[in-house]
């Protein structure tokens, strides 16, 4: 059943969203019109009360712009500029972080994950948990187009190192397809540091430490080609920072953060004042 997704009323422009949508964009000008098509087509077929907040990490191309011609006839589709090119993890935080919904989710600009599975994982927050991630291994007969069989055994062999040295119990750590309550978010991605590739892994090491309750979901997913991660340069870096993680958590810099973010006040009660390279309709 479709989750409800609640209106936000006329009368209040100021109310948050009920649902964010957040896409990391890198050079992405030959997939981000389809992936936006998909994504504003079906918050308008489910009226959804939702914004999309698209985070373009320095592209070189002319994604931008491509982007500023949707924004002319979707008041709900935003731009967030990063300074410079940060990487994937950095692309995530920035955009979640300023997100406005009461549930935020990110999600790969490929769309290998159809947008729709989103109810999937707004059903499980609303069912009690704080996190939702997607798995591509939970339902094997969910996966649409498989990947090369190179890439699922590196795959699987990095899921396994990472729930080894992570203490991490998921089937599946990097699917780009993971929504959260705004509390959770909020407090979550404000203690991350990694910023490339292997922030996931610490995501959902800091969620563990919060407590934060974390329900795995099986979703639809397509392995898409043009998938640009290389499993020995990126899986090398991604091991090295999981490292970076451990080292981090032995030496209580995690504790530290957490207990100065709980001496704050604004703690999880409002987003990141969205900066001037927020471009917004």
């Amino acid at each position: 059943m479709e989750p409800a997704l609640n209106e936000r009323s006329p009368d209040n422009p100021m109310a948050r969203p009920r649902l964010s949508i957040v896409i990391p964009a890198y050079n992405e000008s030959a997939r981000i019109e389809a992936a936006l098509s998909s994504v504003l087509g079906c918050v308008a077929s489910r009226h959804w009360d939702a914004e999309i907040l698209v985070v373009d990490d320095g592209s070189t191309d002319n994604t931008s712009a491509i982007i500023h011609h949707w924004m002319a006839t979707h008041p709900n589709l935003h731009l967030i500029q990063n300074p410079g090119n940060r990487g994937k993890g950095y692309s995530v935080r920035n955009g979640l972080l300023q997100a406005a919904g009461d549930i935020v989710l990110f999600s790969d600009a490929d769309l290998s994950a159809p947008i729709e599975e989103a109810e999937r994982l707004i059903a499980a927050l609303d069912a009690g948990a704080d996190v939702a991630i997607g798995s591509r291994w939970l339902d094997k007969q969910k996966q649409t187009v498989h990947q090369p069989l190179y890439r699922r055994f590196f795959g699987r062999c990095f899921n396994w190192v990472t729930r080894k040295v992570m203490g991490l119990p998921f089937k599946d750590t990097q699917c780009g397809f993971k929504a959260f309550k705004r509390d959770a978010a909020q407090t979550i991605f404000r203690l991350q540091t990694i910023e490339r590739w292997g922030f996931d892994p610490e995501i959902l090491f800091i969620a563990r430490k919060l407590k934060y309750s974390i329900v795995e979901v099986p979703v639809t997913w397509g392995h898409d080609e043009r998938s640009r991660i290389s499993y020995l340069k990126d899986g090398l870096k991604m091991l090295e920072e999981m490292g970076q993680i451990r080292t981090n958590s032995i030496r209580g810099r995690y504790d530290e953060a957490i207990a100065a973010l709980k001496d704050t006040t604004k703690m999880v009660t409002a987003p990141v004042e969205r900066p001037n390279h927020l471009e917004a309709h």
